[in-house]
């Protein structure tokens, strides 16, 4: 079905931050399969633990242990202070999850219609809760009647959240992007996080942090929510994960941790073998490579770049991120340059219209970390020139 519009290329092999077209194009991979192969492509432990475990076993459901998906519980649960793990298949899956405890923790203490605080521009998912979460009225519309139960407030204002605690009876959680990755890549003040626990707290609310695209090292920590010292009590987690191998988790601490029983949620497939031991390497790799901090390092470099060499260039509203997480905001849309990339070698991508995306793999060079910048400047350069001409003639 047409779901994407797809660009005129196609890969057969990639190798850390190189992928090589079917007719032997070398393209430097800035996207990461959007923040999915956060160790590059065909990573060597990844590679070894998939071909190990599909020699012995794939799936056997959750009928029954599972034991590297025990020890990939505890292992996330340890990093990010957590007590209990569901896997799944994806970040939208990990988000549903949360939706569902969020709605039977408050069930739980007798609100019968638990409402769940929202961000604008935030993204969720697509199945239909999440989609419903997601602060997106294009990716919503034709798709209604949207669910319920889902309170909406501007991102980064806790004010809001204030007033929507005054107006509405029944809030029973805040789910929140640390950074908002598909809404401009947008990173909130100092504070914010902070500022939604205190709020969490006060009136017995559950902070849940969807970190499905800032996870796994991206932003220079393991988790992004790390960088205030704030610790959520519901964690979702996807994409970078597997590094490629669909897999999801929805991890909770505290009274969170013991809403799930057996029969209130499930998956066929979520957190099977195979699955597994591919999150296992990629926490293994992140770990022995400080991978997290290499992030934070070349992210630095990137967006200083990107701003040096942009400084006079008119059209340009912003530089932002956190590590590998950056976005390059215009005053303009600028859709047309992710074919001025791919011209140049390099895969990135726009979101929220006006914003180049940049995902880089964690495993990117100095070199490589370079060619990016001075694309993306080149390419920005020419696209404003052009407009600027375009506009003048």
């Amino acid at each position: 079905m047409a779901t994407y519009r797809r660009l005129p290329v196609s890969f057969e092999r990639g190798e850390g931050a190189w992928l090589w077209s079917t007719d032997g194009t070398r393209y430097l991979d800035a996207l990461s399969g959007i923040a999915v192969c956060g160790l590059g492509h065909a990573h060597p432990g990844v590679r070894d633990a998939l071909c190990e475990q599909a020699g012995r076993l794939l799936h056997v459901s959750n009928l029954y242990h599972i034991p590297a998906q025990e020890t990939l519980g505890e292992r996330l649960c340890a990093a990010a202070g957590m007590d209990s793990a569901f896997f799944c298949n994806s970040g939208a899956e990990a988000n549903e999850a949360a939706i569902k405890l969020a709605r039977l923790y408050g069930s739980g203490r007798g609100v019968q219609r638990p409402d769940i605080v929202v961000m604008e521009q935030s993204f969720h998912g697509r199945t239909l809760a999440t989609l419903s979460a997601t602060g997106n009225r294009k990716a919503q519309a034709g798709f209604e009647p949207l669910v319920s139960g889902f309170v909406r407030v501007p991102y980064n204002d806790l004010a809001a959240v204030e007033t929507a605690a005054a107006n509405r009876a029944a809030i029973v959680a805040v789910l929140v992007e640390p950074i908002q990755g598909e809404g401009g890549v947008i990173v909130p003040d100092a504070g914010y996080l902070a500022g939604l626990r205190e709020l969490c707290d006060r009136h017995g609310w559950l902070l849940m942090c969807d970190e499905v695209q800032s996870g796994m090292g991206r932003t220079g920590k393991l988790f992004a929510h790390q960088h205030e010292g704030v610790a959520p009590d519901v964690l979702t987690l996807a994409k970078g994960l597997g590094n490629g191998v669909p897999i999801g988790a929805c991890l909770a601490r505290g009274a969170a941790a013991e809403v799930l029983v057996p029969g209130s949620h499930g998956s066929t497939f979520g957190g099977n073998p195979l699955a597994c031991r591919a999150a296992l390497a990629v926490l293994d790799a992140l770990a022995e490579d400080a991978l997290p901090a290499r992030a934070a390092e070349l992210g630095e470099r990137i967006q200083i770049g990107l701003r040096d060499g942009l400084a006079d260039a008119a059209g340009v509203v912003a530089v932002r991120g956190r590590g590998l997480m950056i976005g390059l905001e215009l005053d303009r849309p600028c859709a047309q340059l992710v074919a001025a990339a791919l011209a140049e070698g390099v895969l990135l991508n726009v979101t929220a219209e006006r914003v180049v995306r940049l995902l880089p793999p964690l495993i990117i060079d100095d070199a490589q970390a370079e060619q990016i910048i001075s694309t993306v400047v080149r390419i920005v350069r020419a696209f404003l020139g052009q407009a600027e001409h375009s506009h003048a003639a």
